[in-house]
C-alpha cells in the first residue's frame, strides 16, 4: 500500500520520494496499481496548496492567495495535466481528420486554442477560489481529489485512441477494484472535508453540497469522454490530463457557488 502511494505521488507530482521507482521493468503495472490512490494524492496536493494559501494570508489579499494556490498546484504537478489540456484543445478544436488530430496532439508546440484553454483554466480557477470566501480552503482541498478520481474514471471506462502506449496499457491493466477503492476514498474525503467545522444543524446541507459537486464532475467528465471518443476514436494521455484539469475547475465552480455554499 505505502509503496503504491509513493509511486502515485512520484507519478503525479515533482516530489522525489526515495524508494519509489518511477521506471522499471514493471512500470506500467506499478503505475496502474497505484491509480487507486490517485484521490489521496489529490488530497496531498491540496494540503500543500492550502498551507501556502494560509501563509499568504499574512501578507496579501484573497485574490493573491487564489493565484498562489493555482500556481503552486501547477508547479507541484509540473504542468502534467496542463500540457494535456493544451494539446487536447489544439487537436480537437482544429476540426481536422481523426488521424490529423492525433498527430497534432504529439506536437510539443502550443497553438492558439491550446493557449486559450490554459488561460481560461487559470482565470476560472483563480476566480472561483477568490469568490469562495472562508470556504476557499475546502475548495482547494476537494477539487484536486475529485479531479484525480475523474482521471481514473476516464482511463477505466473509455477506450484508448491508439493501439499502443501508456493509455492503452493503463486501460487494459486497471481493475474494477481500483475504481471502487478510489471512489470510496474520494467520497469519504470529500464528505469529511465538507463537514469539518460546521454547525451540526447544517451537516445534511454540506453533504448535499458535496454530492452535487461529485455528480456534476461525473456528468461533465462523462460527456467530455464520450465527445472525445467520438472525435478521436478513444482517449489519450493528453485527454486524461485535460479531463483532470476541467474536472478540477468544475469542482471549484460547484464548491464556490453562492447558491450552494453554506458557511457555519
Amino acid at each position: 500500500m505505502f509503496q503504491q502511494i509513493a509511486v502515485a505521488i512520484r507519478f503525479l507530482t515533482i516530489i522525489p520520494l526515495p524508494g519509489a521507482p518511477v521506471q522499471d521493468d514493471d512500470f506500467n503495472i506499478s503505475i496502474t496499481r497505484s491509480m487507486r490512490w490517485f484521490p489521496l494524492v489529490g488530497l496531498f496536493i491540496g494540503a500543500i496548496t492550502v498551507a501556502v494559501g494560509w501563509l499568504s494570508d499574512w501578507l496579501w489579499n484573497p485574490l493573491v492567495r487564489a493565484v498562489l494556490v493555482v500556481v503552486v498546484s501547477a508547479i507541484l504537478t509540473s504542468g502534467l495535466h496542463l500540457d494535456g489540456l493544451s494539446d487536447t484543445f489544439d487537436a480537437t478544436m482544429s476540426w481536422r481528420s481523426r488521424e490529423r488530430m492525433l498527430e497534432i496532439m504529439k506536437d510539443s508546440r502550443i497553438g492558439a486554442m491550446g493557449a486559450m484553454a490554459l488561460i481560461a483554466i487559470f482565470l476560472l480557477k483563480v476566480a472561483f477560489l477568490a469568490s469562495a470566501g472562508d470556504a476557499w480552503w475546502r475548495t482547494a482541498l476537494i477539487a484536486p481529489i475529485v479531479a484525480r478520481w475523474a482521471d481514473l474514471y476516464g482511463i477505466a471506462f473509455y477506450p484508448p485512441a491508439r493501439g499502443g502506449g501508456l493509455g492503452k496499457s493503463f486501460h487494459d491493466l486497471v481493475q474494477r477494484r481500483d475504481i471502487v477503492i478510489a471512489s470510496v476514498q474520494m467520497m469519504l474525503m470529500t464528505s469529511a472535508i465538507m463537514l469539518v467545522g460546521h454547525n451540526p444543524a447544517t451537516l445534511w446541507l454540506q453533504l448535499t453540497h458535496a454530492t452535487i459537486c461529485i455528480v456534476l464532475v461525473w456528468l461533465i467528465s462523462g460527456w467530455l469522454c464520450r465527445h472525445w471518443v467520438n472525435q478521436l476514436g478513444g482517449l489519450t494521455g493528453d485527454t486524461y490530463g485535460a479531463l483532470s484539469e476541467i474536472a478540477e475547475t468544475v469542482a471549484m465552480a460547484a464548491l464556490s457557488s453562492q447558491l450552494l455554499m453554506i458557511n457555519g
